[in-house]
């Protein structure tokens, strides 16, 4: 998997955003939700595959309840690092704004086992088939989703929820602080002297 989309948005003398040089090292698929006040707040829905993080962006966030199928914008692959990143992406930057580590853990395929190589083989299947069926074990989403192409082009696609013991129709969004640091993006704005940003 490339890279080289990601690299040539960035000038990396100007942002802290990592530049991929930390490779996969672990056991277990890894998945992470960020959430980013860029020009306009939305969150960016983050699969591991192949060494790299599969990218989505998501206008209106996720959500547990099986009838809200959202919009997913499939953008480029981000650097297995940039799981860790949170903080400010400064102005004149490519999606400058504030971006916090929203949810994170592990996933594997609907109906995968134990071993990394055999869940990436499914996945690598079902992402070109267009209909991505994974369990997310997070600290915030848990349970079965799907991820569907909506064949008008291979951007868009749809996020939901599957029914199971997880769903739920309360606001998930509600829980907005970070995994990593406990912070908002509102303590963020404000740590930057920045005005606040009316957002769920």
């Amino acid at each position: 998997m490339s890279l080289s989309d990601y690299r040539k948005k960035r000038n990396f003398k100007n942002t802290s955003e990592p530049a991929g040089k930390k490779k996969a090292d672990l056991k277990q698929l890894v998945f992470i939700v960020q959430k980013h006040n860029a020009s306009r707040m939305h969150y960016d829905f983050r699969l591991e595959l192949d060494g790299v993080l599969k990218s989505w962006a998501v206008p209106k966030g996720p959500s547990m309840n099986p009838e809200n199928k959202r919009l997913a914008m499939m953008v480029e692959d981000h650097p297995f690092d940039y799981k860790d990143f949170e903080g400010t992406i400064p102005k004149g930057n490519y999606g400058a704004g504030e971006v916090i580590v929203w949810d994170s853990g592990i996933y594997l395929p609907a109906g995968g086992g134990t071993d990394k190589d055999e869940n990436e083989k499914l996945l690598r299947k079902a992402l070109k088939k267009g209909d991505i069926k994974i369990v997310l074990l997070g600290k915030k989403l848990k349970g079965e989703f799907a991820l569907v192409n909506m064949r008008k082009d291979e951007k868009s696609w749809l996020l939901i929820k599957k029914q199971d013991d997880y769903a739920a129709d309360t606001d998930i969004l509600k829980k907005n602080k970070s995994v990593i640091s406990g912070k908002t993006i509102e303590m963020i704005q404000n740590a930057n002297g920045r005005k606040k940003t009316k957002s769920k």
